[in-house]
């Protein structure tokens, strides 16, 4: 961090570099910030750029005893992205949303190329999120959930970041939602973190990559499962699209929509496509990953409850063609 007045001390490479009279390339090479002894950065580490406090240079250049920064925090001092997440408990990459909020774009403050925010800021920042009231012995009989749906997921996550372990009854407690709330928003948070990780690691299986990211055994079956079928569904997803571009240019829909899909029981993949053009055959079409294709009597709701898929008749008529028939076929079928 940048301790508070020292901002007009602040030195990168490049900086370094000139005061040696060295181009950057040249400097980098030599790598004299390496030497023992030499001040270390003052941003936080793995930082991409790095950046150090001019009066510890000098002094070192000089032979002089490097003089200490400040050990007291400030309110005035300054955090980088890391040191701003650290702060208020969550993931660095959490703070790529966070720093979005309109207090904190007026008190960002650049430094050598970084972006900084004042320890005070973030404070106020974490001091004025939804739900960090003082904890309450569990979720009031009766009530509804205490913040907003639409904010739910954003602060389960935010939890999660903070403590892998977290359980459904600590999200009640801390957020005032009801049970289910918590452990439907962990279970599929735990999910598509457990498919990223696959992805980036392909020889793990969905239960290696849960017990990688800190997740409880106890607390990720359906997480786990959910995980495979999110990673089937992102398989799919190419194919999915293909559909949509033909049976948008066949007319049928106005925009290019991609495919609203669904993990119904958490287990199996479904995607609909709602037919709005004025000459669509049907009012939607379903894609199941395990009957492929079938026309929907209803916009609203095309895809069903319940495992079980409907019977035809009433509208409803499955498509021949196998489960992932080429897009042309799909419209020869929908026409037909």
């Amino acid at each position: 961090m940048i301790r508070a007045g020292r901002q007009h001390l602040v030195r990168t490479l490049a900086d370094l570099a000139a005061q040696q009279g060295v181009g950057i390339d040249h400097y980098t090479r030599l790598k004299p910030y390496d030497a023992p002894g030499f001040p270390k950065p003052i941003n936080s580490q793995g930082s991409r750029i790095r950046l150090y406090d001019g009066e510890q240079v000098d002094a070192y250049l000089l032979g002089k005893p490097v003089p200490p920064l400040p050990e007291t925090d400030d309110d005035r001092d300054l955090l980088d992205r890391r040191e701003c997440a650290a702060l208020i408990g969550v993931a660095p990459d959490s703070w790529k949303t966070y720093k979005n909020d309109p207090a904190l774009i007026a008190a960002r403050i650049e430094a050598g190329g970084v972006e900084h925010w004042p320890r005070h800021a973030v404070r106020a920042f974490q001091a004025a999120r939804p739900g960090n009231a003082a904890p309450k012995p569990g979720r009031p009989r009766n009530t509804g959930d205490q913040i907003p749906r639409d904010q739910v997921h954003t602060r389960v996550a935010e939890l999660l970041d903070a403590d892998p372990t977290i359980s459904a009854a600590t999200l009640t407690e801390q957020l005032g939602v009801h049970r289910n709330t918590g452990q439907d928003a962990l279970t599929r948070l735990r999910a598509d973190r457990i498919a990223d990780h696959i992805e980036a690691h392909p020889t793990l299986t969905p239960a290696e990559a849960a017990a990688q990211l800190g997740y409880p055994t106890g607390q990720v079956r359906r997480a786990t499962a959910r995980a495979e079928t999110v990673l089937r569904a992102r398989h799919a997803a190419p194919y999915l699209a293909g559909v949509a571009t033909a049976l948008h240019r066949a007319g049928w829909t106005t925009t290019e929509a991609a495919p609203d899909v669904q993990f119904p029981g958490d287990d199996r993949v479904v995607a609909a496509l709602v037919l709005d053009g004025d000459q669509a055959p049907a009012p939607a079409v379903v894609w199941d990953e395990r009957y492929g294709w079938r026309t929907a009597v209803s916009r609203r709701h095309p895809i069903t409850k319940g495992a079980v898929p409907p019977s035809e008749g009433g509208g409803v008529r499955y498509l021949a063609g196998g489960i992932t028939p080429p897009p042309g076929d799909v419209v020869t079928a929908l026409s037909s």
